[in-house]
């Protein structure tokens, strides 16, 4: 094998081997789907409930 071979052999598997044992990037992601999620689900909460919280609200007043 060429020295260029074995170069190339080495750094693809350094590359592999960072992809496979690095988690910081996968927690990440994790977190940010979690975070989407609850998004999601309070703005849906918003939707259903506003009208009826601002007609609660819209009875206090005089």
């Amino acid at each position: 094998m060429s020295a260029f071979m074995i170069n190339t052999i080495a750094f693809i598997a350094g590359v592999k081997d960072r992809f496979t044992k690095e988690e910081k990037g996968a927690t990440m992601v994790e977190y940010g789907l979690m975070v989407a999620a609850i998004a999601v689900v309070v703005g849906a909460a918003a939707v259903i409930l506003g009208g009826k919280v601002a007609t609660l609200f819209g009875g206090l007043l005089p």
